[in-house]
């Protein structure tokens, strides 16, 4: 029996499910294209909290949406709304909306709740948003990318709590000087708009041409033998491959690699061509995943796609994607446990990084500890570059403001690594002092006044002296006992 079946049913209500000695329904899922709210919903109102009713053909809700009081979580993706039902703003508990996928063309005043956390309006037509999203005060977590915008109201400067935004894909002339000085923005990403779009032909083919010492060649894929799958993100899915016929150029190097094919379509992040322009410009560096060659596209039918050294099996995510609780922070393994040299050396890899990334003109968006991958000797790969932007379109003032803005990301990684430091009761004296300096640089690199936080560079050399400093100390430690 569907979901569907047991809901119009009434099995899924909480008095058959008491009966049962089951637990009331927290969270519902129907994908049955479904072109009306079932009624029988509303029976679920005193435990629903996330009500999920993606992959149907709705195109409206009923006014008595607002009966479901403790529904925190909404989702609608891949349905048919050409607007955002007014009752939204009436439902007293809602705070995570997603329409990513619908038919919007524009947001109308006043129809989100004013309490509202997370908003996806990824993949739609929307060419315009009302300055009541400047009312959003608690917003953290803003999905624009895929749409039709042109600019963001100005009253969204008032949205101080603003911490990720994708406006990528969009028809952006320029970013607002206000974007650059949130107080929170921590992660920001708006490539593939009409001033920066990698699609774009003279002047700006040359601002995303790719540096000669970061050159790849161009590779058919029926050189490449794929085999399993390894991962998948938002933008492509990731193979280990070996070469069937290895260029001349990389004769030598080893025969197994890992192939990213970008799924084509645009996504959460933005345009897969956009990401891959800027992996390609950001250059080689030690903590960078290395990218050795490009699919040929020579071909119209080819797909977009990378090359890269296959990551050693010793490596493994330092961290999880966020949850739905925590919306723009890092989740990790129950029992995660890190030395406080391990985060210093993964703080110093990742400022190398993010400094060589910057001096190349590149932001990376998605500064988080589930695109890091490490060993267990605290050795740092960085990637991921969905949520790239090239910032050589920018004025001086923004391309040194986004910066800052990486380095508040970077500062909520020391953030989530910080409270992993193992049994801090049996610390030596070196390490409690050493992680006292990487909580006066945490707490540096999210000062919520922008100007004040730190560069890369300064990071850099901040953490080379907090490393030699707890060798040293470790050191005499040892000495004197």
């Amino acid at each position: 029996m569907s979901t569907l079946q047991q809901l119009q049913a009434g099995q899924l209500t909480s008095a058959s499910r008491l009966s049962q000695q089951q637990e009331p329904i927290v969270r519902l899922q129907i994908s049955a294209d479904l072109t009306e709210l079932p009624k029988e919903v509303f029976d679920l109102a005193d435990s629903l909290e996330i009500l999920d009713l993606s992959n149907n053909k709705l195109n409206d809700l009923p006014d008595e949406l607002e009966r479901l009081i403790n529904m925190r979580i909404l989702f609608l993706s891949n349905n048919d709304f050409a607007q955002i039902p007014a009752v939204l703003a009436r439902c007293p508990k809602l705070e995570m909306i997603s329409f990513k996928s619908n038919r919007l063309t524009s947001v109308a005043g006043n129809v989100l709740p004013v309490d509202t956390r997370w908003l996806i309006l990824t993949d739609n037509q929307i060419e315009t948003l009302p300055d009541s999203m400047g009312q959003l005060h608690r917003l953290q977590k803003l999905a624009l990318a895929g749409n039709r915008l042109t600019k963001l109201p100005d009253s969204m400067a008032d949205c101080q709590n603003l911490e990720l935004a994708r406006l990528s894909a969009n028809e952006f002339s320029s970013m607002p000087d206000w974007l650059f000085q949130l107080p929170k923005l921590a992660w920001l990403a708006f490539s593939g708009n009409r001033f920066n779009r990698a699609t774009n032909s003279s002047t700006h083919q040359s601002k995303l041409a790719v540096d000669s010492k970061a050159s790849v060649i161009d590779v058919p894929l029926a050189d490449i033998e794929l085999s399993e799958l390894l991962g998948e993100g938002a933008s492509g899915l990731i193979y280990r491959g070996d070469w069937l016929t290895q260029p001349p150029s990389l004769i030598g190097t080893d025969n197994h690699i890992a192939v990213k094919i970008f799924k084509g379509d645009v996504t959460s992040d933005g345009y897969p061509q956009d990401e891959l322009a800027c992996c390609l410009s950001a250059g080689e560096q030690e903590n960078l995943i290395k990218v050795i060659a490009k699919l040929d596209q020579s071909d119209v039918e080819e797909k977009l796609g990378l090359v890269m050294e296959l990551i050693p099996a010793s490596f493994y995510n330092l961290g999880l994607p966020p949850s739905l609780i925590t919306c723009t922070r890092d989740t990790f393994k129950q029992g995660t446990v890190f030395d406080v040299k391990t985060i210093a050396k993964i703080a110093l890899q990742m400022a190398n990084a993010m400094s060589h990334l910057h001096e190349n003109g590149i932001s990376h968006g998605d500064v988080y500890a589930h695109n890091t991958m490490i060993d267990d000797h605290g050795n740092a790969l960085f990637g991921d570059f969905g949520a790239a932007t090239n910032l050589n379109f920018l004025v001086q003032g923004q391309r040194e403001a986004m910066e800052r803005i990486e380095v508040r990301a970077f500062g909520c990684l020391l953030d989530d690594l910080l409270p992993l430091v193992a049994d801090r009761s049996n610390i030596s004296t070196a390490e409690s002092l050493a992680i006292e300096r990487l909580t006066e640089l945490k707490n540096q690199c999210m000062n919520n006044n922008c100007i004040a936080r730190p560069s890369f560079v300064e990071i850099q050399q901040l953490c080379k002296q907090l490393i030699e400093q707890l060798r040293q100390k470790l050191m005499q430690e040892d000495s004197s006992l």
